[in-house]
């Protein structure tokens, strides 16, 4: 049985929706699904190194309701965020029959979630998506929020939308086949929110360190609701990103972006990248 569930809601009105963080609760996928009106079927877009065991895991809860799924995937890393991956997937989801009833699934880490949310923003005018995030990164950054999009050569994130998914689950479980690199990349932006927005919050990481370090589902279920409350509550200001309020969330990114456009998308992590632009941006600023 899953463990004992954490809840945020992100109010958007018409567009609001449910986060989910739990360990051991991805294989009731279709159970969250079940509440989408005139539900078709699920088009599933998966990192291919997460195809085993996550994906698996979300289909097995599919077929379970007798919901129609197909899988695509994608391979890891930032190149696949790109548009000619988009237009594959567009034509795979034509291929298939992908109606207005469809909803897109996406698994994986940030790169799937922005680029599965992008083609569903953008299929037959607008689809229903999923977040099913994999990593500490797209657990408390990218699956929250509504940004989906792809990368141009010369720089990230310039094609894009802001399409809100149906719901969010995330299951703590997931990180523990999380690379030791991908993980610590994921806590860069954790403690993004303890230093912006919550001082409380970043004292409750300094007197948890081994207890995060070791992936303790307890205190991870913690933090990811605490880091996804943060920014549902800034998104519900700002959701378009006109007022300057989601800007804030943004600390460290504008060097961030620089070097992994400078390095070459996939050399560093994109935490890694928001690590050194935090450090960055703090000289500037006492500069």
């Amino acid at each position: 049985m899953p463990s004992t569930i954490e809840h945020v809601r992100v109010e958007l009105g018409s567009r609001g929706y449910d986060i989910e963080i739990g360990t051991g609760n991805m294989g009731h996928l279709a159970e969250r699904l079940g509440v989408a009106p005139n539900l078709s079927s699920a088009v599933v877009i998966a990192d291919a190194n997460v195809v085993e065991p996550h994906a698996r895991a979300c289909l097995a809860s599919l077929e379970q309701a007798g919901i129609p799924y197909t899988l695509r995937e994608v391979a890891a890393g930032e190149r696949s965020k790109a548009i000619e991956e988009a237009t594959r997937l567009w034509e795979e989801l034509l291929a298939c029959g992908t109606d207005r009833q469809t909803v897109v699934v996406a698994v994986g880490g940030g790169v799937i979630g922005d680029l599965a949310g992008f083609v569903a923003a953008t299929y037959a005018r607008g689809i229903a998506f999923y977040q099913v995030p994999t990593t500490l990164l797209a657990d408390v950054d990218s699956s929250v929020g509504g940004k989906v999009g792809v990368n141009l050569p010369g720089a990230k994130n310039m094609v894009g939308a802001f399409w809100q998914p149906r719901g969010v689950l995330i299951d703590t479980a997931a990180l523990t086949t999380l690379p030791d690199r991908e993980y610590r990349s994921g806590l860069a932006e954790v403690v993004k929110y303890g230093v912006i927005l919550d001082a409380e919050f970043f004292s409750f990481l300094e007197e948890n360190v081994a207890a995060i370090n070791a992936r303790d589902d307890a205190v991870l279920r913690q933090v990811i609701a605490r880091c996804c409350r943060l920014k549902a509550d800034v998104v519900e200001q700002d959701e378009h990103e006109t007022t300057g309020v989601r800007a804030a969330l943004n600390y460290g990114h504008t060097y961030a972006h620089a070097f992994e456009t400078l390095c070459g998308y996939g050399q560093m992590l994109h935490g890694e990248a928001v690590a050194v632009g935090m450090l960055c941006a703090s000289r500037l600023l006492n500069a």
